[in-house]
């Protein structure tokens, strides 16, 4: 069996970059993490994913703008046939699920908009200039990109999926070396107390642990005193069941996903929260999600949210549960 080309991925300038100060014990663990995590043992597809990257045609872009949204270059950066050979290479990656993107003329209609939910976060965080931020579960780092594009000083996404960091690295080829990177570990590799990030965010993460209050304690330890956590989650409204214990555990699938464990209301999340140290917890945004924000398309070509709702009533799940909407919640350590 050939052996997996870990040149194509390189975390050489951020492990350089992270081996003295804060992040310092974790640069010690982390290439062994990142070899366990990159491997065809646990990943049956990587030769695939590796040959889509190796497939990227040669561009230089222009210009980059990870301000309005994450868009490399321009159409005139390549020929009308270098552009078709990228989007052959790119739909290698398929299923396409967070973005969208835009490469040299090429739009990357991913399954969901992204940077909606961007647009909704942003006004009520701290800002992120010169900050040492992490992103949870940060599935292909479309947040991340658009974190750097707020002056952030270094952002570090981790997401367990293989798939996801090699849509990244896809990306990151025609980005050149900015201080972004997305690892292929989950938020358990992270050392226990860290205490090292000026921000950190858990986007779409909460829902899918299977014990929540683990989950904000980890996520409250990977803060310097001071930093801010951002947390966006499902979440109930009042109505269901009077009182602020009210939560919603699926016994089976929740809008078809198998792994969700615990919708709150917003009252509950936020007595989680102040129970588990973090300051000053408050909701600063709630959406429902709309089959606008979440659809299949021409990058993501499986069912998507139309699918998973009530056909009769879009405010139920194909499960009959409420369906999904979504809240931020912000706090300090």
């Amino acid at each position: 069996m050939p052996s997996t080309d870990t040149s194509l991925i390189n975390f050489s300038s951020l492990l350089a970059a992270i081996a003295e100060g804060p992040l310092e014990s974790w640069a010690k663990v982390l290439p062994e993490q990142i070899e366990h995590a990159i491997s065809v043992e646990r990943w049956g597809d990587l030769f695939d994913w590796q040959l889509a990257l190796k497939n990227l045609p040669q561009i230089t872009p222009s210009q980059i703008d990870l301000k309005k949204g994450v868009s490399i270059g321009q159409p005139d950066d390549c020929d009308d046939n270098t552009r078709q050979h990228l989007k052959e290479a790119l739909m290698g990656l398929h299923p396409w699920r967070k973005g969208p993107y835009a490469l040299f003329g090429l739009h990357i209609d991913t399954e969901w908009r992204s940077d909606w939910k961007w647009d909704r976060v942003i006004p009520h965080l701290a800002p992120l200039q010169d900050r040492l931020v992490l992103d949870v579960g940060c599935g292909n780092g479309y947040h991340c990109w658009r974190m750097l594009g707020e002056g952030a000083n270094r952002v570090i996404g981790i997401d367990p999926s293989g798939k996801f960091i090699h849509q990244f690295y896809a990306l990151k080829h025609y980005m050149g070396d900015l201080p972004v990177d997305v690892l292929p570990v989950g938020i358990e590799q992270v050392p226990p107390e860290l205490r090292a990030f000026d921000t950190v965010f858990s986007m779409g993460v909460f829902y899918h642990r299977r014990s929540p209050m683990d989950h904000l304690r980890e996520l409250r330890d990977c803060l310097r005193p001071g930093g801010q956590l951002v947390l966006e989650t499902l979440v109930i409204e009042g109505g269901l069941i009077n009182g602020i214990g009210d939560v919603l555990v699926p016994e089976g699938r929740y809008a078809q996903m198998r792994n969700v464990w615990f919708l709150p209301r917003v009252e509950t999340l936020l007595s989680w929260m102040r129970k588990c140290g973090l300051k000053n917890p408050r909701m600063v945004d709630i959406a429902k999600t709309s089959v606008d924000e979440q659809r299949s398309t021409e990058w993501m070509h499986f069912e998507s949210l139309p699918d998973f709702l009530d056909p009769n009533d879009d405010s139920l799940t194909a499960e009959g549960h409420p369906a999904p909407i979504r809240a931020v919640f912000v706090a300090e350590v």
